[in-house]
């Protein structure tokens, strides 16, 4: 400890940390190691032990590359130069890249070294823990400086500043009193398959327009297992659940036992949800932090993740509450001029599709300029906000179909001709 907390701790049989991090997933490691790289006393908690399976499809596009530590090598297990993009099964059409798309990582290989730098650094880690909850007020509480991170179990862990990444059902995050306007339901299996069906989708994703509003439905290789799954809007679990079942069996892999299928919730925040409360500040999934429309959430959580830990050291430097609120407040600031401005993008994106999934399937595979727009986006080049930004024929698209004015959606027969979807091998070429 510094001795400044070495003196505040002494007075209360406790240790003071300079920033506690609770999550030990992508948005949490980049916290911590942020925190830690600036020379903090930084405790990293996790209540699993790691490493530890995450339902995610694992691609890691642009943003999230860009975004990790110097020196991280990604575990890639593929590299994609290729999508099939299907509307419910029907209409398939490959379209090729000579150049990497995107990478593809188990997330329990990719969360533990993102942890593993952040110990490099010189974050601490504690696994097997659970957090109940914070307390910035009351007999637990030193001073005002100081925020008591309560365990399960009754122990106590004090800080200058906490970050909550524990992921959609946080604690931390209910205590700063985040708020969501839209909830989705993902549900995954990872398939094993034998090696002529993995060479098949080597280098090859799949993506599908699936059947409920807003819904769809992705085929991601990893080696000699295929990570399928699809997510919808929340209340349509049985609905949800068919449409998993019905891709797999179309896919012709219902026959192989899937080693692992999971669920989960994803969370995206409204746009007055707060990100702070005092000396505790949210990142990641913890604060509906990810991309409305594809619910892609890692580069939200790298990018999130690293802002807080940035952030949460100048919070813990700080010697009053105006102070400790007025970095809050500029964290805040930072995450809305970026993240908020590419969900909002992502929000009018959703509405869209939901609308006319068959109107933006025709223009990706048949449009040479929006299938360009994609790959850059996938590789980090642009974002969607920064396309609309720069591109005034983009943005007046988007503006005509806000309004519902684009007219009738392209007709099938006008469509690409529809091709078996798990072969693919016919398409363009970039």
């Amino acid at each position: 400890m510094s001795s400044e907390n070495a003196d505040a701790g002494s007075e209360h049989d406790e240790p003071v940390w300079d920033v506690v991090v609770v999550g030990a997933g992508p948005a949490g490691a980049s916290a911590a190691y942020a925190a830690a790289v600036a020379g903090r006393q930084v405790l990293l908690l996790e209540k699993a032990e790691l490493p530890r399976y995450k339902t995610c499809g694992g691609g890691i596009i642009g943003p999230s590359r860009d975004a990790l530590p110097p020196g991280f090598e990604l575990p890639l297990r593929d590299r994609v130069h290729a999508v099939t993009f299907s509307l419910n099964g029907k209409l398939a059409r490959t379209r090729r890249s000579k150049r990497m798309l995107f990478g593809l990582i188990n997330r329990p290989e990719f969360d533990q070294s993102l942890v593993e730098h952040a110990q490099k650094a010189g974050a601490v880690l504690r696994t097997g823990v659970s957090v109940t909850r914070v307390e910035q007020h009351g007999p637990a509480v030193p001073d005002r400086r100081t925020v008591a991170v309560v365990l399960a179990g009754g122990e106590t862990v004090l800080a200058r500043a906490v970050v909550g990444a524990d992921g959609s059902a946080s604690r931390i995050g209910a205590h700063v009193g985040v708020k969501l306007d839209q909830v989705d339901l993902g549900l995954e299996s990872e398939i094993p398959v034998p090696p002529p069906v993995a060479e098949d989708w080597a280098g090859r994703v799949l993506i599908d327009w699936g059947p409920l509003p807003g819904s769809y439905g992705w085929v991601f290789p990893k080696g000699d297992t295929l990570t399928v799954g699809v997510i919808s809007a929340r209340g349509e679990g049985a609905a949800t659940k068919r449409y998993l079942e019905d891709f797999i069996a179309r896919l012709g892999l219902a026959g192989f036992e899937p080693s692992v299928s999971s669920g989960h919730l994803t969370r995206c925040r409204s746009d007055d949800s707060p990100l702070s409360r005092g000396r505790v500040l949210v990142c990641g999934d913890a604060a509906g932090l990810l991309e409305p429309w594809t619910r892609e959430g890692i580069s939200f959580a790298l990018r999130s993740g690293r802002l807080a830990g940035e952030w949460a050291v100048r919070i813990s430097e700080a010697h009053d509450a105006v102070d400790a609120r007025r970095q809050a407040l500029n964290y805040a600031f930072a995450i809305k001029a970026g993240l908020g401005v590419e969900m909002g993008v992502g929000r009018r994106m959703l509405a869209i599709f939901e609308r006319r999934p068959g109107l933006l399937h025709a223009a990706i595979t048949g449009l040479r300029p929006a299938w360009n727009a994609f790959a850059d986006i996938a590789r980090g080049s642009t974002s969607l906000a920064g396309l609309v930004r720069t591109h005034p024929l983009a943005r007046r698209a988007l503006d005509l179909l806000d309004r519902r004015q684009a007219g009738a959606a392209v007709p099938e027969e006008s469509a690409p001709e529809p091709e078996t979807v798990p072969g693919a091998g016919a398409g363009t070429r970039e």
